[in-house]
């Protein structure tokens, strides 16, 4: 039997379409936002170059390779670290992440751990700094 929509009310789909199409607008808004107030679009997205804060993308390569095998997916086998730098949820949120980390965009984990380096130096990574 084929129901005709609620009177009144969007068709579940539409509604669904509708909130997609005004989410990638905000997003693009705000990835031109930010890359107006940097003055130009990185190529790693809309996040800021490691060089821009100051730390070598050497410096956070060499981190990445020993912390993950430079894999921004990869999570510790008890779950706590995430991501290519196998932040802890504490640290990523203290440099502005939110969520997981290892399923942020590699250019947000890339400008985070500079973040994270310009404040400590390689002091946050003991094993692999």
């Amino acid at each position: 039997m084929i129901r005709a929509p609620m009177s009144g009310r969007s068709p579940p789909l539409r509604k669904t379409a509708e909130h997609f199409r005004a989410s990638i607008r905000v997003a693009r808004r705000d990835a031109q936002v930010l890359g107006a107030a940097r003055g130009s679009t990185a190529p790693q997205g809309p996040f800021p170059s490691p060089e821009s804060l100051g730390v070598s993308t050497a410096a956070l390569e060499s981190i990445a390779a020993c912390e993950s095998g430079g894999d921004p997916t990869a999570v510790s086998a008890d779950g706590t670290y995430g991501g290519k730098y196998q932040f802890d949820y504490e640290t990523w949120s203290s440099v502005g992440g939110s969520g997981d980390p290892g399923a942020a965009p590699e250019g947000e984990q890339d400008y985070r751990a500079a973040l994270l380096y310009s404040r400590t130096g390689p002091a946050a990574w003991p094993v692999c700094g």
